[in-house]
């Protein structure tokens, strides 16, 4: 279907488009995360039809299940990255697509009891902690270093999309379903499949994989291997520096989630309208990887992930200034943009610094460090807002935001400036 990698140097969104096992696993991906979000939507639709646990109001369902779906995540986010090391990439990426869609398929056949649900949801995050990290770490396997922050931005604006595009269409592709292949099973055989679909996409994808020393192959210690990551990490402060960064900027998204609902109120909308935020500031993360797709090369040496951080500090400050809600709209689309300057290189940095052998367990540890840390400003940044005020906060984001970018920027630059 495409052509292998070319053999011309060739930069930017063209190589990656004449690479086949680079488009397949991009499809693979694309498809996998549709299925995420429109299983999560099956989800929330599924919980009229399951009474609540005893002792728990049936308001709570919803926080409850999205509790279940985050937990593996901070459980289980590292040990999946030590197994992305230890077994074929390609391997882990099928496989738990597959064992997803047929989890998914389960549903209709599991008691209609709130506690099957949570089980099943349960144990899909959990296989999805495997795919991240291999995901993540076939990408430097697949195309050459000159290509990275290309296939970074790719990955990066096509996950914002279908973040942005899955909510929305996961309720007409249900409705469709339930229409069209039955009531009972039809948005069970929907969501399985997409994740066969990808499946299939990536099951062509041929890579050199990196081979493990026999001792590492051997181990079957989880824990000495996590021990061995956090040494890595410890010595090598550049990747240690790019995570530190990654974690700011999911922080202030997460935060911004919970501020949205305020914002929206503030705005006049309604607090189910919040989304139009996050989607304005999606639709910046698309523009910012693709500005950094197409003009890698002559961005290569700017102090990208400094201009991120200071143009999100602006955003943050400004907002709560503005009471035009299409301005309102361009400052979250801006602030998307120095979120794309700063989470692409990053990627791209740790991509390229860190050794083969220790890409799985370093990706793993990563998303762990990531889920860890979204989960204090969604609890405090709700209380904190009842207490000093929404500009305040704000305020005080922006000062925090732009502190980080300037320390990080001045203890890496020298390193960043010859490898971004």
């Amino acid at each position: 279907m495409f052509p292998t990698e070319p053999a011309a140097v060739n930069n930017g969104f063209g190589a990656l488009l004449k690479n086949r096992n680079f488009m397949l696993l991009w499809i693979g991906q694309l498809v996998s995360q549709l299925a995420d979000k429109v299983f999560f939507v099956l989800m929330i639709a599924l919980l009229e039809n399951y009474p609540p646990l005893p002792g728990l109001a049936e308001s709570s369902m919803h926080s409850t299940l999205m509790v279940v779906f985050t937990i593996p995540a901070i459980l289980f986010g590292s040990a999946g990255g030590i197994f992305v090391d230890l077994w074929p990439k390609k391997l882990i990426m099928v496989g738990s697509d597959v064992i997803r869609g047929f989890l998914t398929l389960a549903i209709p056949f599991l008691p209609r009891e709130f506690l099957f649900l949570l089980i099943l949801v349960f144990a899909i995050s959990t296989v999805t902690q495997f795919f991240a990290p291999a995901e993540q770490a076939a990408i430097p396997l697949l195309v050459r270093p000159e290509n990275l922050m290309a296939a970074n931005a790719l990955f990066s604006s096509t996950m914002m999309g279908a973040l942005i595009v899955g909510f929305a269409v996961g309720e007409p592709i249900l409705s469709w379903s339930k229409d069209f292949l039955g009531e009972q099973y039809g948005q069970e055989i929907i969501v399985t499949g997409l994740y066969f679909l990808s499946a299939v996409m990536m099951q062509p994808i041929t890579m050199k994989e990196h081979k493990a020393p026999e001792t590492q192959q051997v181990t079957g210690k989880p824990w000495t291997e996590l021990t061995e990551s956090l040494r890595y990490l410890k010595k090598n402060r550049l990747v240690v520096n790019a995570m530190l960064q990654l974690v700011t900027l999911y922080c202030v998204f997460a935060a911004l989630t919970v501020l949205t609902i305020r914002l929206a109120e503030d705005f006049g909308l309604k607090e189910k309208q919040f989304g139009f935020f996050l989607a304005a500031a999606g639709v910046g993360m698309v523009l910012g990887a693709g500005i950094l797709g197409h003009w890698s090369v002559k961005l290569h040496g700017k102090p990208l992930p400094l201009i991120g951080f200071l143009l999100m500090a602006l955003v943050l400050g400004v907002f709560t200034f503005t009471h035009n809600l299409l301005v309102a709209l361009g400052l979250c689309a801006l602030l998307g943009i120095g979120a794309a300057f700063i989470g692409v290189p990053m990627q791209t940095l740790i991509q390229q610094q860190a050794p083969p052998n220790m890409h799985g367990k370093v990706f793993g540890f990563q998303n762990h460090a990531v889920n860890i840390a979204l989960s204090l400003p969604l609890a405090i940044t709700g209380p904190l807002t009842d207490l000093l005020g929404l500009r305040t906060v704000l305020v005080a984001m922006s000062l925090i935001v732009a502190a980080v970018g300037v320390w990080a920027w001045k203890n890496t630059r020298r390193v960043l400036q010859d490898v971004i």
